[in-house]
């Protein structure tokens, strides 16, 4: 487990999740997040972009992250135009073992010890840090204790079967609760702390 000192930059978890747990179907479909068009949680996930000075991702979900968004650019019609033009602009890291240099813009690419390099990431001067996923690189860090806060946006929604970033767990892990959040969509923000040991 690894202490979260004072001073050091904070990593976040963000994620869509349905009631019973999943962040995504067993294919990795999104088709069932109900706050899509929730104008409040649109205002919100910009104004809780703003505080974030670096992007993380794993290797799998940089290709469809960075591609959306860089759609969602070009369109600026899109509710999600301002926010397109957040993501573009944070510094992103990859997570990757097949790659050594990016091929996106204003992304580089960390290909160490996982620990060893959120530890490096940490101490960097900056705003907090936010991690997207995907799920077996979200469960990893959640795993090794790297993540400091969790972004749980709950979806009134279960699918049953799908992408899961608790399963790895090796013991109870107890969280503190920030706050909460009720969209009119039906969704609510879930914002916990991890306890530290």
């Amino acid at each position: 487990m690894v202490n979260n000192k004072s001073g050091l930059r904070k990593l976040k978890l963000q994620v869509q999740m349905s009631i019973d747990g999943c962040i995504a179907g067993p294919n990795g479909e999104m088709d069932w997040m109900v706050g899509l068009q929730d104008d409040k949680i649109n205002k919100y996930v910009n104004e809780l972009t703003e505080s974030f000075g670096t992007i993380l991702l794993g290797r799998k979900m940089a290709d469809g992250f960075i591609s959306y968004w860089s759609d969602v650019i070009n369109k600026p019609d899109d509710p999600w135009y301002a926010l397109a033009k957040k993501m573009i602009e944070i510094p992103k890291v990859v997570f990757t073992k097949t790659l050594n240099k990016s091929k996106w813009i204003n992304t580089d690419i960390a290909t160490g010890d996982l620990t060893d390099e959120i530890i490096k990431l940490k101490s960097r001067e900056g705003k907090d840090m936010v991690v997207y996923g995907g799920a077996s690189f979200d469960s990893s860090l959640i795993k090794l204790g790297l993540i400091d806060e969790f972004l749980l946006f709950i979806n009134p929604v279960a699918i049953g079967n799908g992408m899961t970033i608790f399963k790895d767990l090796n013991q109870i892990e107890k969280f503190n609760l920030v706050k909460s959040i009720a969209f009119d969509s039906g969704e609510v923000l879930l914002h916990y702390e991890a306890m530290k040991a």
